[in-house]
């Protein structure tokens, strides 16, 4: 039942999330506003997007069994909805024209949105049994030499 995403939907996941961040990025270089500012809404950013993937590990392994537990589960859930209560403060704060603020929160949304996408592509590229692991050399049992 599990199947896989097509090339199309891949690079279009990809393309979003690169386009997100680095709008909001090239934004945040150009913005009239303190380096701490700066550094504040690249940190949310950031936070966000290992956030948003987090989420989208946990439910999915959660639906497929693997264990997950419920303070992962829940730190999890909890920093995605504080990065975008983070978010909306700074920006409810910020001395910057509506059309800016609209301009960092839809490149947020879009960036966290293709992060979850593209976690999901991974996952269901994914095949078990393709791990590549290397293999263990089994120990040979030991020889005691005589002196």
């Amino acid at each position: 039942m599990n199947q896989q995403p097509s090339t199309a939907f891949v690079g279009a996941s990809w393309a979003a999330l690169l386009i997100g961040m680095l709008a909001y990025n090239i934004g945040l270089w150009n913005a009239q506003m303190a380096l701490n500012e700066k550094g504040y809404y690249f940190a949310v950013l950031m936070y966000g997007l290992f956030a948003a993937i987090s989420v989208q590990k946990s439910v999915r392994d959660r639906l497929e069994g693997i264990p997950v537990t419920n303070l992962y589960y829940a730190i999890s859930w909890f920093s995605t909805v504080l990065c975008v209560l983070l978010l909306v403060v700074g920006l409810w704060h910020a001395t910057l024209t509506l059309s800016e603020k609209g301009f960092y929160a839809m490149a947020f949304t879009l960036s966290l949105f293709a992060a979850i996408a593209v976690q999901k592509n991974t996952r269901d590229n994914h095949r078990p049994g393709d791990d590549k692991e290397p293999r263990r050399v089994e120990e040979r049992p030991r020889v005691e030499q005589e002196a």
